[in-house]
């Protein structure tokens, strides 16, 4: 399964008193690359309700960072797949890099800057309580199953 590829715009304010974006501005592009890649993964072609809609809440991060990232023009790809689903919720992996057009007018790799996964829990607004996972949103999520995040070293 080939990660979906949300490209994420940064923002001067991103950078940090070391002018490489700061470590907390990465949980803001990791939402912003869930938020695009759950529109087209649960795009509701009648117009109801997004799984966004009905209620997800992250309920960890983990983030190993690999290289700085400065502020440029360009986005930054981040690369998003489902690397674990359970009842009640799932887990997602990103890799964060420089967009194809990039590498290839550099001529290089991609250089990673950061690789992370967010636990997310299922939650019903109306009640108020954690619910189910429904048979759609598995098979939504089932689609876009990968491996886990490829840290470097786990913490266990």
């Amino acid at each position: 399964m080939e990660p979906y590829a949300a490209h994420v715009s940064l923002r001067w304010s991103d950078m940090d008193a070391y002018a490489h974006i700061n470590n907390v501005q990465f949980l803001r592009l990791l939402e912003d690359a869930r938020v695009i890649a759950f529109r087209d993964w649960f795009d509701n072609p009648h117009g109801g309700r997004s799984l966004l809609d009905e209620g997800v809440l992250v309920s960890r991060h983990e983030i190993e960072y690999r290289r700085p990232l400065g502020f440029r023009h360009e986005p930054v790809e981040i690369r998003i797949w489902v690397s674990r689903i359970g009842g009640a919720g799932f887990d997602v992996a990103y890799i964060v890099t420089d967009p194809q057009p990039l590498r290839d007018a550099v001529g290089g790799d991609a250089t990673i800057y950061a690789v992370a996964e967010t636990e997310l829990a299922l939650y019903d607004f109306t009640a108020s309580t954690p619910r189910r996972m429904r048979p759609s949103e598995r098979s939504s999520l089932e689609r876009q199953l990968g491996v886990v995040a490829p840290f470097r070293r786990r913490r266990r």
